[in-house]
């Protein structure tokens, strides 16, 4: 399996943009919480975290091509299959059935993030500590709030058998413990 040096390696290369590398290592130590969560490999799925994005600087105007061109770029570098189909099917356009734990969780990861980040922006601290779930869950609620974080992709952690309220108190607790490293 490839480290983590190696893949934040590969990030740091192909990811030029700094708040898309925060969003991956928010998906990476949120999906590392998950595994933890439900007794699955915190490693792996902390990796595919942190790769999901891998492509998206290169393939940001073309959204078809977005997690595909990763997907290739992760198979060439030998990194686990099932992190590679995670990756890809991550990315609705391409319609490939998200089958695994792994698949599923990544999915409803994705934008969890971006609805933290935001909620914690609107907090008069500006801080991930400064917020809690219920917050969180009152601004899930509205939906002209970060109207770019899917609800109904967020909601699909029922099917890691988490209720969105557990699903954001894990996200919230594992991207509060590298607040300094997100800035936030």
């Amino acid at each position: 399996m490839m480290k983590r040096e190696d893949a934040l390696r590969l990030v740091k290369k192909h990811v030029k943009t700094r708040n898309l590398v925060k969003h991956m290592l928010a998906a990476e130590v949120v999906m590392a919480a998950l595994a933890r969560h439900l007794g699955e490999n915190e490693e792996k799925w902390a990796l595919a975290g942190l790769l999901h994005d891998v492509d998206y600087d290169e393939t940001s105007d073309e959204p078809e091509r977005h997690s595909l061109v990763g997907g290739k770029l992760l198979e060439e570098l030998g990194v686990d299959e099932d992190i590679v189909y995670a990756v890809k099917a991550h990315n609705e356009c391409h319609g490939l059935p998200r089958e695994s734990l792994l698949d599923k969780a990544l999915w409803a990861v994705d934008p969890l993030t971006g609805l933290l980040v935001a909620a914690a922006l609107i907090h008069p601290e500006k801080k991930l500590n400064a917020i809690d779930v219920g917050f969180v869950l009152n601004r899930f609620k509205e939906p002209s709030f970060a109207r770019g974080a899917n609800r109904e992709q967020m909601k699909s952690c029922c099917e890691l058998g988490l209720s969105l309220e557990e699903f954001i108190k894990i996200g919230l607790e594992a991207m509060q413990s590298i607040s300094s490293e997100l800035g936030l």
